[in-house]
């Protein structure tokens, strides 16, 4: 058995977090949520964060000013963006999950991070 992922949700909508946590729940991971980079700053601070869900159009600082904070404090970390936005819109390499997602979507994102993090030698 997979050691269980723990996944930080950045989305300024509150029901967009909760909806990504239970999706994330249902897949076996620890799940924390923030709505802003403050609130990202102080999670990366007290806790090991394997992958992060990020939203990229936020207000304020925008979903790459958070991915390029969570990559500065924590290298280890996996980023992934979740987006209305076409897939065609990211950048090649990056992770996204295309905003309304599906459980399923949620699930084959995850599969990504873990083989990304198998690649880079980490763990889970």
């Amino acid at each position: 058995m997979t050691a269980a992922l723990a996944v930080l949700v950045v989305d300024d909508v509150a029901d967009q977090r909760e909806l990504l946590r239970t999706h994330l729940e249902q897949a076996g991971c620890t799940v924390r949520t923030c709505g802003d980079l403050d609130a990202v700053d102080a999670a990366l601070r007290r806790e090991r964060i394997d992958a992060a869900i990020v939203d990229l159009l936020m207000p304020g600082d925008d979903g790459w000013a958070v991915a390029d904070r969570i990559r500065e404090r924590s290298p280890s970390t996996i980023v992934a963006f979740a987006s209305v936005l076409d897939a065609a819109d990211h950048p090649e390499g990056e992770l996204a999950l295309p905003k309304p997602f599906t459980g399923e979507q949620v699930r084959a994102l995850l599969a990504r991070v873990r083989e990304r993090m198998a690649d880079a030698g980490g763990a889970p």
